[in-house]
């Protein structure tokens, strides 16, 4: 990106900004650099700041500046995201300036991992991101797109790209929602060498555009020497989404599951979303059928008041009963709900007991058939009822040798 007033602006401030900073910076022909900074912990790191700030500049060979930052408490990723930005508004340049990759942020997910809530966090708000793992969600979800304002993705690529790699989410998977393509495939560039696990592609209409994604993240990972297996969840947002669902569903080995946003879905209808979701009946059943068929996992919309716990558990049954696997949140106070109600019951749970068991007795007597009472059961009963027992143990319903117990 180019300035002609050679001055550049990132970050945030005002009234009720916490643990950010805005900064500006004006390229200049002598004089050294300059640091202005105000901050909230001046005493405490004023020096580090400056010292931080220096460096960066000078890593981007920048010798002739003025900054200004007014801190909030950043910490030293977002403080890099926010120079960083500021630089390469005003020089072309290829150059990175990457922070050292925590252990925990190291850590790889599998294609059946549970998925019961992905906690979205806006990409241009670090604060948010900073705590968010200690609620224990599933999924972390990074905010490129709807979360984002027009003139702030740009800056929010490194923000999200430092925290993949500076923040600990505390064993939560590390998922990213990029822009609607074709403009996502940019984002992908700051996501996919950083240690994402799962990329979110909203708005996806066809198994193109799956196809358009991992041909650019297969570019990435060959040019990083990148092994690891980066998951993606399409997010199904129109009608023509809907009507394209399975097409989107079995489009690659590395979906592992296939979201409805029911917000734009709504919108592309025409209609008014509501608690009793009438109107979305159709294309929720739509998206579940989809992945199931497909083998992958059906994920449920967020549910927007985030304050009426009643009403998200009710909804929580519901799309349960739809066949869902787990459904998105927005809000921390969210998750405990959303776990609690997707997670098996107790009759659930007895009646897996009984038909794993069925079938661990057939096996042992080495028989073909499983049956339980005059019932026969057949493979996919079988293995529906284990994945119930395996979360139940993952859980800690459920123990480990409930099977000794219960024999």
């Amino acid at each position: 990106m180019n300035n002609s007033n050679k001055i550049a602006f990132a970050g945030n401030r005002g009234k009720g900004v916490k643990s950010d900073c805005f900064v500006s910076l004006e390229l200049t022909t002598t004089g050294g650099i300059s640091i202005n900074l105000k901050s909230k912990v001046e005493v405490m790191f004023g020096n580090a700041i400056r010292k931080q700030v220096a460096g960066i500049l000078d890593f981007f060979g920048i010798k002739n500046a003025n900054m200004e930052i007014e801190d909030a408490g950043a910490l030293p990723f977002v403080i890099a995201a926010r120079v960083e930005a500021a630089v390469k508004q005003l020089i072309a340049t290829g150059k990175e300036y990457l922070l050292d990759v925590i252990p925990e942020n190291t850590s790889r997910t599998t294609k059946e991992r549970f998925r019961f809530s992905r906690l979205y966090l806006p990409g241009n708000s670090p604060k948010l991101m900073i705590n968010a793992g200690i609620h224990k969600p599933d999924g972390i979800i990074l905010d490129l797109e709807d979360a984002v304002a027009p003139d702030k993705k740009f800056e929010a690529r490194f923000v999200v790209r430092n925290a993949l790699r500076a923040v600990n989410f505390y064993g939560a998977e590390r998922m990213v929602r990029i822009n609607q393509i074709p403009a996502g495939l940019e984002d992908l560039e700051y996501v996919v060498p950083h240690n994402v696990n799962l990329i979110l592609v909203p708005k996806c209409e066809s198994a193109n555009q799956i196809k358009q994604v991992n041909e650019q993240i297969e570019k990435i990972k060959k040019a990083h020497n990148i092994k690891t297996d980066i998951w993606l969840m399409p997010i199904i947002e129109s009608a023509l989404g809907v009507m394209k669902a399975f097409e989107i569903a079995s489009a690659a080995g590395n979906v592992v599951s296939l979201a409805i946003g029911l917000e734009d879905y709504t919108a592309d209808l025409g209609t008014k979303r509501t608690n009793e979701g009438t109107e979305s009946f159709f294309a929720r059943s739509m998206v579940v059928n989809a992945a199931r068929a497909a083998g992958i996992q059906p994920i449920d919309s967020v549910f927007s008041d985030v304050s009426d716990m009643e009403a998200l558990k009710q909804n929580v049954l519901k799309s349960k009963a739809l066949g869902f696997d787990g459904m998105g949140c927005i809000h921390p106070r969210q998750i405990e709900v959303i776990h609690k109600y997707f997670a098996p019951d107790e009759t659930e749970i007895e009646k897996a007991k009984k038909i794993v068991n069925a079938f661990y007795i057939a096996k042992e007597k080495g028989l073909g058939v499983v049956s339980l009472g005059s019932k026969m059961i057949d493979a996919p009963v079988v293995k529906r009822a284990q994945k119930s027992i395996d979360l139940a143990v993952s859980l800690g319903i459920l123990k480990k040798n409930w099977r000794v117990e219960m024999m």
